[in-house]
Parts: structure tokens; C-alpha cells; sequence
């Protein structure tokens, strides 16, 4: 355990728990966290989760960007929900991008769990990318991923960042819970 570990997962819970409660400043605070674990994951040789964190760097720009000026006259996207045909379109894609780049850290680096890492790294894109939107789903999904993830970093040592996973987990079913009752999905 690092102080940027701590750092970053102090960064972590914060960024979480602003967006259960909708803040948009979830997004800034969130880019800061993810460029400091793409540095901590390169570290541990977990190259599927330094690839998130990078493309989670770009979502964290694109969910500001939704967050704050998309939707009616600019204000912003509102809570909403995918019909199961884009909940499983989602989760397929999400299983082609693990499968994919689990065969590619498999063979081409020495990645210390690529299977399990870029499963993780392909839901893990979907579920940011629904949460960037506001879709309820995202929290399910997040909450499956989280599981994992927490194994993962204990088997790797990582311990703050799996109390930090536990937390987010934590957060995740608040956030589903918040999410559902937001007054937008009832309109």
C-alpha cells in the first residue's frame, strides 16, 4: 500500500459517492483518480485494468460533457432506463471486448491474470459508458463487477484498493437504489 494508493482511493470514494448523488463533479474528480490508478496497475503488471483506466479517462470527459449539457435546453442528461434488447447488446459487447483482449494479454504480455482482467476491463467499459448516460443498469452491473474486482485485488495484494472495491460496492447498490426512485424514470 502506497501513499498514491491512498490518494487515489480517497479520490475513488468521493468521485463514487457524488455520482450516486448526481453531482457532476463526480467526473473531474473521477479523471484524477483514474490517471493516478493507470500508474498503480502498470506497477502490479494488471495491463487490462491500465487500459481501463485510460479509456476511463476519456469517458470521465464524455460523462462531464453528458452530465452538464446534453438533455432539454442544456441541462443535462436525466435517469433513464435501456430496454433489454441494449441491455444485452451492452453485455454482449462487453464479453466480445474481454474475450478479445484477454486473448491479446494472454499472448502478447506477461499480464497476470489477462483473462480475468479484461473480462473485468469489457464490462467494466459498458457499465461507464451506461453510467455516462445515466441508465439505471449501470448500478447492477457495477455492483457484479465490483464483486470480482475485490478478489482480484486481494489475490494481488492490492488491499486498500479491495476495501476501496468493497466500498464501491457498497456505493453501487445506495446508487441503484437512488437511481431507481429518481422521479425522472416515473415521467
Amino acid at each position: 500500500m502506497s501513499g498514491l494508493e491512498l490518494f487515489a482511493a480517497t479520490l475513488g470514494v468521493i468521485a463514487v459517492w457524488l455520482t450516486v448523488k448526481q453531482n457532476p463533479w463526480c467526473w473531474p474528480i473521477g479523471l484524477v483518480m483514474v490517471l493516478l490508478y493507470s500508474w498503480i496497475f502498470f506497477e502490479v503488471k494488471l495491463y487490462s485494468d491500465v487500459l481501463l483506466q485510460l479509456i476511463y479517462a476519456g469517458l470521465q470527459i464524455y460523462g462531464w460533457r453528458q452530465w452538464t449539457r446534453a438533455g432539454d435546453a442544456q441541462q443535462g442528461r436525466k435517469v433513464s432506463r435501456l430496454d433489454g434488447q441494449s441491455v444485452a447488446i451492452g453485455l454482449g459487447l462487453g464479453a466480445l471486448g474481454g474475450l478479445l483482449l484477454g486473448a491479446a494479454m494472454a499472448h502478447w504480455t506477461d499480464a497476470a491474470q489477462p483473462w480475468l482482467d479484461a473480462a473485468l476491463t469489457g464490462f467494466s467499459l459498458v457499465a461507464q459508458l451506461w453510467m455516462a448516460q445515466k441508465r439505471v443498469q449501470c448500478w447492477p452491473l457495477w455492483i457484479a463487477v465490483d464483486v470480482v474486482f475485490v478478489g482480484l485485488f486481494l489475490y494481488k495484494g492490492l488491499y486498500l484498493t479491495a476495501v476501496l472495491y468493497g466500498l464501491f460496492l457498497l456505493l453501487a447498490v445506495h446508487g441503484w437504489r437512488e437511481w431507481r426512485a429518481d422521479p425522472a424514470l416515473r415521467t
